[in-house]
Parts: structure tokens; C-alpha cells; sequence
């Protein structure tokens, strides 16, 4: 979450977007991997998958960015998914992200 607090507090996100179109997908992850660690892959996700091995791609859930800029849209998709599965830590992270991104276009 912190890694998305300074994107926004440095205007890095994008107010609107279709995230289905720009959400990241496995070959953007894979050529974010070829030259960014684990930890900075890690980042981009507000949450980690039970049970699924460290170092994969399946270890980490609710990507919020394009692995460059925050997505409002995707910060909204996050903020559905944890209500929708009842991951009410996580709805309430994606939550505070989106204020905090409405607060500094305000």
C-alpha cells in the first residue's frame, strides 16, 4: 500500500481508463519481472494469495496499476473484489487508495 500512496501523492495514476483494457496482463507482468524484483512486483498488489508459492505471479492478488501508474478504475476493481469475496481488510485499503486519489484531484 505504500508504494501506492507515494504514486498517488505524486499524481502517477490515471483518472480514467477501462481497466479491463489496461489492467496488467501476463506479459506485461512478465517483462515487468525481466528486469524488476519480486518485492517491487509485490508492490503493485494490495493483497497475497493463500496457500500459492512466494516468487510466482500467483502469490500476489488485487493488482490496483498498469505497473506504472495508479488506475482509479483499478483501485474501484480492487474495492469491488475485496467487498465481493468478503476480504473486508483489503475492501477498506482499496477504499482509503481511492479517497486519497479523489482528495489530491479535488
Amino acid at each position: 500500500m505504500a508504494r501506492a500512496r507515494q504514486l498517488i501523492d505524486a499524481r502517477q495514476y490515471v483518472l480514467d481508463s477501462v481497466w479491463g483494457d489496461v489492467q496488467p496482463s501476463a506479459e506485461d507482468e512478465n517483462e515487468f519481472l525481466e528486469s524488476h524484483s519480486w518485492d517491487e512486483y509485490a508492490e503493485w498488489h494490495l493483497g497475497l494469495t493463500d496457500g500459492a508459492t512466494d516468487e510466482t505471479k500467483a502469490r500476489y492478488a488485487f493488482v490496483y496499476g498498469d505497473l506504472r501508474r495508479v488506475h482509479r478504475m483499478g483501485l474501484i476493481a480492487c474495492q469491488y473484489r475485496a467487498a465481493e469475496w468478503r476480504h473486508k481488510e483489503l475492501e477498506l485499503t482499496a477504499h482509503e487508495l481511492l479517497q486519497r486519489l479523489d482528495g489530491k484531484r479535488a
